[in-house]
């Protein structure tokens, strides 16, 4: 199944999208990967989930990755006696370590890390930035406040505190409970971490997973902004995930942040997800905005690796419309004539490592001889990370004899999975990889194309080498 975009789809699965058809439906209009949100899903739904999606994969006979998507610390005030209350601007409101039921004057804070770590003039917003704080007072038990803007709040709403680094870690006990049981099945390429402050949020998840999951950090609280670089080095991955990341920073900086976000990603050779309302009228309409179409297009513009659905796909009435219509986008951006001006003007220098040398000398002899693809075998998934941080305009074909890396592969700007068996020897090499161009429809006899690969054979880590080869009649090399 040859998709002719390189950007890549992530389609999150939920009550519109649970089951095996609809997983395929998804899949068949341009799902690359699907993500499951563990905010929603339990560990048997999860479990299901993770089945259908490969036996769709199964019968596609495509690398499918999965990501699992962790709830994070969920930080909520307590209850009120009439379950909402009305509030004026100006006025003083207090969030304490009371238990009782709220009033229009206090509600409990059941986060006793909060009440300890915000400061005076710190902001504190809930649901979503609708009601606006400001700490006038706090003591380790209290916080003292000025309503600044909004008029209510109600039971259980969510806070967010743009301004305040909390002494807690990523990971709460649900989310411990929670990867555990992702790392069970074995079958999980991709986990997501929410709310990221700071790199050492990284280290227990590292620990955990020893390398059986890619980590992928959710950019959405500003402390992690503040030392983007230090994450993105001990990251996998990173979403942009425009939600959480409006609410807490002015919505006029989010679309700056994301432009920033997928370049440094790209300069890192990281992979770079785009997330959040990207078809937000598509949860009930079977057509987007034309302002919703341009956000999409312009994630693509900026060369992200991959555009993601929320509720769209999970729970909207039309999931397989916003599927096809975000790759319909992605496939007509990419056919613009400013699309390859615009890639390249953001290319950075490569690293100096054999990986990146040959990554870039294959892009460029690529583009000079018009070749119709370039071929990476790659054990480890390194190498096809590398040149898909090149950004060539001809396709990545990654051969891999490790069907975990072809999954998680699949979130990689401009990649072609494909698991095949090591190559025994140079020449089955090259007639390995010719015949899987012309089976894929990436190429016919005649055409050439760019091995890179690593000599000794089946030597990991060990790109050295740059073969071009011609496509014979019979669909192996005709050199």
């Amino acid at each position: 199944m040859r998709r002719n975009r390189k950007a890549k789809i992530l389609a999150t699965l939920g009550p519109a999208s649970s089951e095996e058809a609809m997983i395929q439906k998804l899949h068949e209009a341009g799902a690359d990967l699907f993500r499951i949100n563990m905010s929603h899903a339990s560990h048997d739904l999860m479990r299901t989930l993770i089945q259908r999606i490969r036996a769709v994969e199964a019968r596609c006979g495509r690398p499918i990755g999965i990501l699992a998507d962790l709830q994070g610390p969920k930080l909520r005030v307590g209850k009120f006696a009439e379950g909402k209350v009305e509030l004026k601007p100006g006025q003083t409101f207090t969030l304490d370590s009371n238990e009782a039921l709220g009033d229009a004057t206090r509600v409990f804070l059941p986060h006793p890390e909060i009440l300890q770590a915000v400061k005076a003039g710190h902001r504190l917003l809930i649901d979503d930035g609708k009601l606006h704080l400001r700490a006038e007072e706090a003591d380790g038990k209290s916080i003292v406040c000025t309503v600044v803007s909004g008029t209510k709040i109600s039971d259980r709403k969510g806070v967010s505190l743009p301004d305040t680094l909390l002494p807690v870690g990523a990971l709460t006990e649900k989310d411990r409970a929670d990867l555990d049981a992702v790392l069970e099945t074995d079958q999980v390429d991709w986990v997501a971490l929410s709310f990221i402050q700071r790199p050492e949020d990284l280290s227990e998840v590292r620990k955990v997973a020893r390398g059986r999951v890619g980590l992928m950090s959710k950019i959405e609280k500003p402390q992690a902004i503040e030392r983007i670089d230090e994450i993105i080095e001990l990251s996998d991955a990173l979403m942009v995930a425009r939600g959480d990341l409006g609410v807490e920073m002015p919505l006029e900086a989010v679309p700056g942040l994301q432009k920033q976000l997928i370049r440094a990603c790209r300069r890192a050779g990281k992979p770079v997800v785009v997330a959040t309302q990207m078809l937000e009228s598509m949860i009930s309409a079977p057509v987007p905005t034309r302002a919703e179409v341009s956000d999409v297009a312009t994630a693509v513009f900026e060369g992200a690796d991959a555009v993601m659905l929320s509720a769209e796909s999970a729970s909207g009435e039309y999931p397989v419309e916003a599927v096809s219509t975000m790759a319909s986008i992605a496939e007509k951006v990419e056919r613009d004539p400013h699309y390859p001006g615009i890639i390249y003007a953001q290319r950075t220098p490569p690293e100096a490592t054999g990986a990146d040398a040959i990554s870039l000398a294959a892009h460029q002899i690529a583009e000079t001889l018009k070749l119709s693809a370039i071929v990476c075998y790659t054990a480890s998934g390194n190498t096809g990370l590398r040149t898909a941080r090149e950004r060539p305009q001809v396709p990545i074909i990654a051969l891999s004899p490790v069907i975990q890396t072809a999954r998680r592969l699949s979130v990689v700007w401009g990649t072609h999975c494909v698991v095949t068996e090591d190559a025994s020897d140079l020449d089955d090499m090259v007639n390995r990889a010719c015949r899987i161009v012309s089976t894929e429809g990436f190429g016919q006899p005649g055409d050439r194309i760019i091995i890179s690969a690593g000599v000794p054979l089946r030597t990991p880590g060990a790109t050295n080498m740059l073969r071009i080869a011609y496509i014979g009649s019979d669909g192996i090399s005709g050199v």
